[in-house]
């Protein structure tokens, strides 16, 4: 079991987890992570044993130094940390780690129980796939929840996918045999762009939890970063003609399929988003 330390009483804690691997492409979702630990000041509070869950031959232990200068060796794991975000009227919980190569129902169980002695009452999941998406239109986010009651207030729907699925589909399935309630995000990555980072995508995320949290998230440097993917990939596109008509084609396509209420309901969320942002600033 995973050991909590030093670990203060929370207030309606929710859970968000995000895992690199199969479900992460351009390591959008574990990068939401990152970039939540790093603006709430998130302190780490627990680690899952690697030892039950990882094959070292897949996922190697890294050699580094540390800031005193001696030589330590980093195990591959997944690590809680909580937050206490200054807008945010509840504390959060943030699962950080990589996908297991074994034991999968056990590695949910011992995360889900440290979850919950921690007092979790909501877990949001995050993901992100390699889609026919265009890089010049907004990046697509699909949700999706566990209950009846979450699937209507936040306009979501439940998951008819089949098929192949990663420790976040599991980590949800332990969820609804648990009866936590649960939601998940996923961001679809240009597949012609697939190497991380993917600053655009990390973004939509980071909206999708603006909107379910109802707070403002500091963005730091990533709009920019944002903006100079974008550019960058601009720039790839204008120097392959065969690049450059399979982006017109994928915008076409998106701009035909995408219903114009449709459009206008992101731009609507979107300004809330930047006027919300302006008075927290301000």
């Amino acid at each position: 079991m995973i050991e909590i330390e030093d670990a203060p009483d929370l207030i309606d804690p929710v859970v968000i987890a995000a895992f690199e691997g199969w479900n992460d492409a351009a390591d959008v979702a574990s990068s939401v992570v990152d970039h939540l630990m790093e603006v709430w000041n998130a302190r780490v509070v627990g680690a899952i044993d690697p030892e039950d869950f990882y094959d070292f031959q897949v996922n190697r232990p890294v050699v580094g130094t540390d800031e005193n200068g001696h030589r330590r060796l980093t195990w591959p794991s997944t690590q809680i940390a909580i937050a206490s975000p200054p807008d945010l009227d509840r504390d959060v919980i943030l699962l950080r780690g990589i996908e297991p190569n074994m034991r999968w129902r056990q590695f949910c169980a011992e995360l889900l129980a440290a979850c919950d002695e921690l007092g979790g009452e909501l877990v949001i999941t995050l993901g992100a796939l390699l889609a026919d998406t265009p890089h010049t239109r907004p990046i697509p986010v699909t949700g999706t929840a566990t209950e009846v009651e979450l699937v209507d207030r936040l306009k979501l729907e439940q998951s008819t996918y089949e098929g192949p699925t990663g420790i976040v589909g599991v980590f949800q399935d332990a969820c609804v045999r648990l009866d936590i309630p649960a939601v998940s995000y996923w961001a679809a990555v240009p597949h012609y762009v697939a190497q991380p980072p993917c600053p655009k995508a990390t973004l939509a995320l980071i909206g999708q939890l603006e909107d379910l949290l109802e707070v403002s998230i500091p963005l730091g440097d990533l709009p920019e970063d944002a903006r100079a993917w974008e550019r960058g990939v601009d720039e790839l596109a204008e120097d392959d003609a065969d690049v450059a008509d399979y982006v017109r084609s994928l915008e076409e396509t998106r701009d035909t399929t995408d219903l114009p209420e449709a459009s206008g309901e992101a731009i609507a969320r979107e300004f809330e988003r930047y006027l919300k942002r302006r008075q927290d600033e301000g």
